[in-house]
């Protein structure tokens, strides 16, 4: 059965489901919702974003890993009143304080569950125990064009929930979650240059591959790639990750990013003597701007400025790089300082851009060709 809903990246879910918790405190009417999507996506990442965003906990059910007693908790016998009570379970939010339900894997739970999530997602309750108001409830699933184990969603269990399908968006993802999360710049500057290998599921279900990247396995090289330094460890273990392919390419451009990016020593270097410090290759260069801007603090932004908006003008800088003219630098440059404004607000250094005079130049120089 087709799922007739709206496909979103993981960034467009985040905003949706924020959306749906503005809305549920300021009307008092609770919907429950639900994400369809390959594994390895960003689901569960979007509903850790959405705990933080509401201030509260996440509750992360697993509903592959429990049965009905784990959600209606252990009973007991009450002398007093002569009948059976139940004990609530941990995983059921229980205080009138903001909080996120997050009932993952819903497409592959047994089916002698679900009678018991039906009452969860429409009455929010289950038994004696009632949802707070203040708890947003998510649905997660694959669905069984994934290659997981996933069942049909019937409709006596589909009609409790609003729905959307998240797919992997490669310009979505390196902002919404790479350039947030601190990752190896060696793995956004990959996927910038190679969007098409962010996500190779359906590839790799048609080549009859098990090993597909994703999103998930993305930030798994990332952390073999900061703390593994040994280059045949590293490629047992991106390959595992990633498939043999992928990670074939990935470690050819990892290494030119790695004999090239060196951002301590360019931010550190007078602005007069960075021109030979910069990598000339495309991959290089866009490690470097993620790095730059993970770097990024109140001590050096001025820094970070100027080797970003300085990127787009590496032709007249190193003049004889035959490398440099077959690269869009304006485009890298634009882009890298896009990505320093955004950073240096949710960090409170606006007030540092404004006064910069790289700035002011690169202003002007816009202004005089017309660009701003």
């Amino acid at each position: 059965m087709a799922i007739n809903a709206m496909t979103v990246s993981a960034g467009r879910a985040l905003e949706v489901l924020k959306s749906a918790w503005d809305m549920q405190l300021n009307t008092g009417k609770a919907f429950s919702w639900m994400m369809h999507g390959p594994p390895g996506v960003g689901k569960t990442q979007v509903a850790e974003a959405l705990a933080c965003y509401v201030g509260g906990k996440l509750y992360d059910v697993r509903l592959t890993q429990i049965d009905t007693a784990d959600l209606r908790g252990l009973p007991y016998y009450d002398h007093q009143s002569r009948t059976t009570q139940w004990y609530r379970p941990e995983d059921l939010p229980r205080c009138e304080t903001p909080a996120v339900l997050f009932l993952d894997e819903i497409t592959a739970a047994s089916p002698l569950l679900q009678p018991t999530v039906y009452g969860l997602l429409q009455e929010r309750r289950v038994g004696v125990h009632v949802i707070p108001d203040q708890t947003l409830i998510i649905a997660a699933g694959n669905t069984v064009d994934d290659g997981a184990i996933a069942y049909e969603m019937g409709s006596a269990i589909s009609d409790r929930l609003i729905h959307m399908i998240v797919q992997a968006e490669p310009e979505d993802w390196l902002k919404s979650f790479a350039l947030k999360s601190g990752l190896h710049p060696a793995v956004p500057a990959f996927i910038k240059s190679r969007p098409d290998l962010l996500e190779t599921l359906s590839a790799s279900m048609q080549a009859e591959h098990m090993i597909a990247a994703t999103p998930r396995s993305w930030e798994r090289v990332s952390h073999i790639m900061t703390h593994v330094a040994d280059r045949q460890n590293r490629m047992v273990m991106v390959a595992g990750a990633v498939g043999t392919a992928v990670a074939s390419e990935f470690l050819r451009a990892a290494d030119d990013i790695e004999a090239s990016v060196t951002i301590e020593a360019l931010v550190e270097a007078p602005r007069k003597s960075r021109a030979p410090l910069y990598p000339n290759t495309l991959h290089g260069l866009n490690a470097l701007i993620f790095g730059l801007v993970g770097y990024l603090n109140d001590k050096n932004i001025d820094a970070v400025i100027e080797c970003t908006l300085d990127i787009g003008e590496l032709q007249i800088l190193n003049p004889k790089s035959v490398e440099l003219k077959k690269i869009p630098l304006r485009e890298i440059a634009t882009a890298g300082f896009e990505m320093i404004i955004e950073t240096s607000l949710q960090k409170g250094l606006a007030d540092h851009i404004l006064s910069n005079p790289a700035y002011h130049d690169h202003q002007k120089k816009r202004e005089a060709q017309g660009l701003a």
